[in-house]
């Protein structure tokens, strides 16, 4: 590679999710809407299961560590876009870029294994129902909530990129410090980073999760076909089809932005499918569980009722 197009960076510059100077303004209000209204939701859902305690179960204590995961993974972001058009500097530091992308992926890794272990709760509750309590204790609940797997699972990508030391721009072609553009920009040698993103992100962070979701929800359909009643076939499904729908948004948002072919990876749709699963999706999964869920609709009746006493 031509020496003179390697530098050695101290700051990234973000190009954002458009270079046209007259949609700035009407990108910068969307992404505010979205960012307060999915805080906003998501903030409700935690603060409606902490506060009724009707809600203290499982599902839903595991139900409030997905909605700050999707808290955190939205203000991560979407803050280089709201703060940029602010103060009209769209740089970031080199320390800042990886720190960055150690907490949205640290983030994402937890928002998966969270969704198996919902899974696990939800084939528990349907496929062995008498035992429920008895398998899904405080300790059982409180291993499966911890964000430490996640934590520890993105250290080895933090460490090698740490160790590049050039690039052939400090330009980045997207809104937020994400680990494929960044690479793409590396005149630095990526074999570590390939041989890590394939055995650890693809077989453990994305393909596990993944394949104990697919076997919980094989045994989950099992049980709910041999139910002999419509209505209890019903209810049965009912109570998983909310897990179900954010599951398939996620793993299929996180397909097109990470492993779709390459044929398919232009710089415009991975930026598309980033600001589907940063955006739109932390204000798509409490939405889902609130409209589907009768008890959540319940907690929110009493909870205004609690407040209007109140006041």
């Amino acid at each position: 590679m031509d020496q003179r197009n390697q530098t050695i960076v101290t700051f990234f510059i973000f190009q954002g999710i458009s270079d046209l100077p007259e949609l700035q303004t009407l990108i910068f209000f969307l992404v505010l809407f979205i960012y307060l209204l999915s805080l906003g939701v998501n903030l409700t859902i935690f603060l409606l299961v902490c506060l009724d305690h009707q809600l203290h179960t499982p599902m839903y204590f595991l139900l409030t560590n997905l909605s700050v995961l999707d808290m955190f993974s939205t203000t991560v972001t979407l803050h280089n876009i709201l703060i940029g058009f602010i103060i009209g500097d769209n740089t970031i530091s080199y320390g800042a870029c990886l720190s960055e992308m150690y907490i949205y992926g640290f983030l994402i890794c937890d928002e998966l294994l969270i969704l198996t272990a919902m899974s696990y709760d939800r084939y528990v509750a349907i496929c062995n129902p008498l035992q429920y309590h008895l398998v899904m204790n405080r300790k059982v609940c409180i291993l499966l909530g911890s964000w430490l797997l996640g934590i520890l699972e993105v250290i080895p990508y933090i460490v090698i990129l740490a160790g590049f030391t050039c690039y052939t721009s400090n330009v980045i072609n997207h809104f937020f410090c994400d680990l494929v553009p960044l690479v793409k920009l590396s005149c630095s040698d990526t074999t570590a980073m390939e041989i890590v993103c394939l055995a650890d992100g693809f077989v453990l962070i994305s393909f596990t999760p993944f394949m104990l979701t697919f076997i919980s929800y094989i045994f989950i359909i099992s049980s709910i076909l041999r139910i002999s009643s419509k209505i209890g076939r019903t209810k049965a499904f009912y109570t998983c089809s909310s897990h179900l729908t954010v599951v398939i948004l996620l793993y299929s948002s996180l397909f097109f932005q990470y492993l779709k072919p390459t044929s398919l990876n232009t710089t415009r749709s991975n930026k598309f499918f980033s600001l589907y699963n940063t955006a739109a999706l932390p204000l798509l999964n409490p939405l889902i569980y609130s409209f589907k869920n009768k008890d959540v609709k319940s907690a929110m009746m009493r909870t205004a009722h609690w407040f209007k006493v109140c006041m």
